[in-house]
Formats: C-alpha cells, structure tokens, sequence
C-alpha cells in the first residue's frame, strides 16, 4: 500500500533537516529517507568528527611550538584509539538523537534505499511513498578513482573511523580532505605521503598562500608531489604498492594506508532519477533560482546534491535547505544569496577564504587594491610561536567594498568570519578600519589588514 505525504525528503543531513523540521512545523506530513545512519556528512563523516580528531593534533603542534619558551613537552603523545573514543562520545550518540527528534515532530521516519519509481512516487526498501513535493538532499559521495584496486583504498568515511593509525598513510589528492588528515595524521606520529594530480594542491584558494601552508606542512613532515597521477594500487610484500605517474615517469609508493582525498561527487547514483523524470548532470540536479527541478516541478534540490553556484559547504546546505522550505510552503520567492559565505581549511594553522581570489577578480574586470600582509611578527601569531602567517584582502577602489578575503594563521577561522559579515552587510573598508574590538584578541587584527 502507498504511503502519501505532502513531503517526502531523500537524506537526513543539514539541508535535509532544515527542509523537513520546517515544513513540518507549518502543518504539512513529512516523511524523511535515509540508508545510512541518520545526521548526515557533516555530523557523522565529515565537519565534526574531523574537527573533534583535529583538536589533538592542535594540542601536539602548540606544545612543540613551545618547547623551551615555557613549555616541556617530553613524553606528550596523540593516543589514536582514545583520541577516537573522544570523537564517538560525539558522534555515536547523534543517529538516534536525529531520528527521534524527527519523530518527536511528527516526522514519519524510513530506512533504506531510495529510488524514484516515478515522478511524485519513491520506494525505500519495502515500503513505497507518494509525495506532493519531493527533496533531494543526498549530499555527496568519494569521486571514483577508475583505477586498478581501488578497492583497496580507504574512504574519508573510513579513516574517521580508524581505530589504529598506521605507519605509513598515502594520500590521493590535494584538496580539504588530503590536507586535513595529512596534518592530523602526522601530529599522531604517521609518516605522510600526498600526492596532487595537478601542478598545484588546493587551487580554490589564494597560491601565495598554499605555498606558505605546504611550506609549513612539510616542516612537519609531509611529504609532496605534484603532477602524480595514481594508475593502480596492489598489494605488496611490504604493504600497499601505489603506482604514480609523477611528471609522466612511472614511480611507485608504499604505504600501510592509502587514502582518497580526490575529490567528492553529488550522492545520485542509486536514485534512478530518469524514472522520476529528473534531470542531472555531473555537477548534480539542475534547477532553477528557486532551486526546483528543472525538468520535474514536484521535486527540488539543496546541499550538495544542487547544480547551484553555492560550494560544498556546510552553511550553504543550511541556507539551500531554508529557501526550499520557504518556496516550498509560501511560493516561489526567495532565491539563495551566497554573497559573504566563507570557506576553511582546517590544517595548523587553518588557510581560510571568503569571497574572490584575486585572479577572479580580475577575470571580472574589477580593479582591486590587493593588500598582502606577512603576520609573522603579529603578536596573534608570535604569541603561538607560529611560523607561517600572512593576509591577503581584495579591496575595490573607489567604492571600499571588500571583494575577497583570505587568511593563513592563528585563528584565521574566526576573523575570516568578521570579513564574512562585512561583506554580508554591505560594509565597506572605512567601517573596518574604525571596528573597535577587544584586546588583544585575534579580532583585532582586522582593521590593521584593511588599512
């Protein structure tokens, strides 16, 4: 028998829950679909489970800075099993907190595999709904590698769950996740390996900047190359045996753990989405401003399963889910505004960005005062004993408008923030430069960087 619901939602994650708990609020019958444990990416393979393994490797990295200025640091070591047991007491608990909040808002709940079976009508696992409106909030999945053995290597889902760090760990790609478990990681005693594909590692942010975060990255021991293409993994007498191409020469690399860090790509595969008469494309569900479908108005899109202009984020999942809702329950009026939503790189120290790189900038035909600062003899970051620290602003000439911000350092994840709302609010350079903050506090800092 088909179970009918004003909204049926694919996914349980931050777009998703934003999407469903609202539209359930206004009265409407919601059910949501999920076939892994509730809470989505960011909660459970992602953003906090990952910031929660951080916070050991920031305790290392500070008290190694410190040795002889007040700090001894003999003995002091990252235990992998316990440091995991500190992030399960917060992840373990969040499936099934989601799942009865969800139905303790009247929120029918279903596990499984979703799959349209037409356009208003899903099957998860057994059970078959209809819905007036459907939301896909699936969010993304590892990239395939298309590459011999790749089954030997470890998802980023994966190695959140390690309960031992080996030795020796490889990783693909040089983006977030690459980045971030290679500072991780290397905190904890591994010997790391990354491997780019392009001639440049993290091209989403400002280059002088990523030089400066490789720089102080291998001072800890990572080790990097550029222009390696990964053809095939095996097994080895002596572990993994990776085979690169490194500037079209064939190398190979042993490891004890390889792990993908290539890339993600929207969850879609599995949804049978031409039955439901929705149209994708590798970017994901295409739709309007309003983020409806574009071939099936009974379904919409939000996070990053969307064709939107937003980046994979977090808070632009948040935002996507809140505009569906209000589409949804009052019309096709509000529209996502991605202006000011600021991005991280969570390594030590965190590379952080909100708006235009400067080469966009241009591309634009903007003409940008650019403001670069080496912060290394800032008190924010001699106080840390920090090595590498340095501030790039994109200030607009004639209008004071800030275009885009870009921060390597000390708590360069809470003053990008400032630079988010200003840009968010529409304030301009001479608003900066006037702020009075407290001090000394790393919020400070930001009238000198604008000034």
């Amino acid at each position: 028998m088909t179970k009918r619901f004003d909204l049926i939602v694919i996914g349980t994650g931050t777009a998703a829950g934003a999407v469903a708990t609202r539209c359930r609020a206004a009265g409407w019958s919601v059910a949501v679909i999920d076939d892994k444990p509730y809470g989505g990416t960011c909660a459970l393979r992602g953003c906090d489970p990952k910031k929660m393994l951080r916070r050991g490797a920031e305790i290392i990295d500070a008290a190694r800075h410190m040795a002889g200025h007040g700090i001894v640091p003999d003995g002091l070591r990252i235990d992998w099993t316990a440091l995991q047991g500190h992030k399960r007491s917060f992840t373990d608990p969040v499936p099934m907190k989601r799942e009865q909040g969800f139905a303790g808002k009247g929120i029918a709940t279903f596990h499984g595999h979703a799959r349209f079976i037409g356009p208003n009508t899903v099957a998860a696992g057994d059970e078959e709904l209809y819905g007036r409106h459907i939301v896909i909030a699936t969010g993304m999945t590892p990239r395939p590698l298309g590459i011999p053995g790749e089954a030997l290597v470890t998802t980023s889902d994966e190695f959140l769950e390690l309960e031992h760090l080996p030795r020796r760990v490889l990783l693909i790609g040089g983006g977030y996740i690459s980045f971030e478990f290679a500072h991780i990681a290397a905190r904890a005693g591994a010997e790391i390996t990354v491997l780019t594909r392009g001639p440049r590692p993290l091209t989403g942010f400002e280059p002088e900047l990523v030089d400066l975060l490789v720089e102080r990255s291998r001072a800890v021991g990572i080790a990097f190359h550029e222009n390696a293409k990964v053809e095939a993994v095996e097994r080895g007498p002596d572990g993994l045996r990776v085979q690169v191409a490194v500037n079209g020469q064939t190398q190979h690399f042993t490891a004890d753990l390889v792990v993908h860090g290539a890339g993600r790509v929207p969850a879609i595969d599995g949804l049978d989405l031409d039955a439901g008469s929705v149209r994708a494309t590798k970017r994901g569900i295409e739709v309007n401003e309003y983020l409806q479908s574009l071939s099936n108005p009974a379904v919409y899109a939000a996070g990053d399963v969307a064709a939107t202009a937003g980046m994979a984020l977090t808070p632009v999942s948040s935002l996507e889910g809140k505009v569906v809702a209000a589409n949804l329950l009052n019309g096709h009026h509000t529209t996502a505004d991605y202006t000011g939503i600021p991005s991280a790189v969570f390594t030590i120290p965190a590379l952080t960005r909100v708006g235009l790189l400067e080469a966009e900038a241009k591309a634009q035909g903007l003409d940008v005062e650019v403001k670069f600062t080496d912060m290394r003899g800032w008190f924010t970051v001699r106080r840390e004993r920090e090595t590498h620290a340095a501030a790039k602003v994109l200030i607009e000439k004639g209008s004071g408008r800030i275009v885009g911000a870009h921060l390597l350092g000390p708590e360069s994840t809470e003053v990008i923030n400032l630079f988010a709302l200003a840009m968010r609010s529409g304030l301009r350079v001479d608003a900066l430069k006037n702020f009075v903050s407290a001090y000394p506090s790393a919020g400070s800092d930001l009238g000198y960087l604008v000034g």
